[in-house]
């Protein structure tokens, strides 16, 4: 059996017209060993679109979110009705609070999961941090703790986080790595740590060549100087594919033409590992 991810939701159609769409991420990953969940979405419409895509909920052992903003781990809760896991995985952080600052008025939005560390434990289901590397099975893993190498991957102004409206610097932030032949995949909910950082660091503690960056890159807020020199450090690390979806945004995915092995992705699509 290969590596497979089906998304479940993600921000724009495929040719599965019946699919139901939002602002948000879900991915439904199965390796020959296990079958779980990377991100919830924002409101439990992945959960309505997995009966059409013949995901079987019920099989999934665990949960993991890349991190704690709603559009990744909002849905969780609705996943509860449906089947209990025992496990969620998490970044150091989690549980602290997110959101967007106005620059006018001093004004915040709420950004965070709508649910925490108090509830989880009320539905007795464990929570583990990831910090550095955490091995799923033999064909997967999930990493934390992200350098800031590229000095051009910055964090937008407007993202703060806990009581005193601090900086988010988004350590909390954690990506899934798939086997993929000689090499790994890397899958991300947002990248807001950086795509190029969090590729770096998979390749740099597995000791394996990336051969695929797939998810959200947050791309849709840089300017194009930083769209070019991110896609260029991609194609020069020789990627077979590059399959960016949900937050990187409309330009990016219009530049992901057969010339950067670019296969943006949208609810419905599956990729095989």
């Amino acid at each position: 059996m290969t590596v497979s991810v089906k998304v479940l939701v993600e921000d724009t159609e495929s040719e599965h017209l019946a699919l139901g769409t939002e602002h948000g991420l879900s991915l439904y990953v199965e390796t020959p060993q296990s079958t779980f969940l990377f991100d919830c979405g924002a409101t439990g419409l992945a959960f309505s679109n997995a009966q059409k895509l013949h995901a079987d909920l019920s099989a999934v052992s665990f949960v993991v979110c890349s991190h704690s903003h709603y559009d990744h781990a909002g849905g969780f809760p609705a996943l509860l009705p449906i089947m209990r896991p025992d496990l969620l995985y998490t970044g150091a952080g989690f549980w602290e609070e997110k959101f967007a600052a106005s620059q006018k008025g001093g004004k915040y939005t709420y950004l965070g999961a709508g649910f925490g560390k108090k509830e989880v434990d009320a539905w007795g289901i464990r929570q583990r941090v990831v910090e550095d590397v955490v091995a799923l099975d033999d064909s997967a893993w999930l990493m934390g703790n992200f350098p800031r190498r590229f000095p051009f991957e910055t964090i937008p102004s407007r993202f703060v986080r806990g009581e005193g409206k601090q900086p988010d610097d988004f350590l909390d932030e954690i990506c899934l790595v798939l086997r993929e032949d000689d090499g790994v995949a890397v899958v991300t909910g947002c990248a807001h740590p950086g795509i190029l950082n969090m590729v770096v660091a998979v390749h740099e503690r597995l000791g394996l060549p990336v051969r695929s960056v797939v998810g959200g890159t947050h791309l849709k807020d840089a300017d194009d100087g930083r769209v070019d020199e991110t896609l260029k450090r991609l194609a020069e690390m020789g990627m077979k594919r590059i399959a960016f979806c949900h937050c990187s945004g409309t330009r990016v995915r219009e530049r992901l033409t057969d010339e950067l092995n670019g296969c943006p992705v949208s609810t419905g699509d599956m990729l095989f590992f």
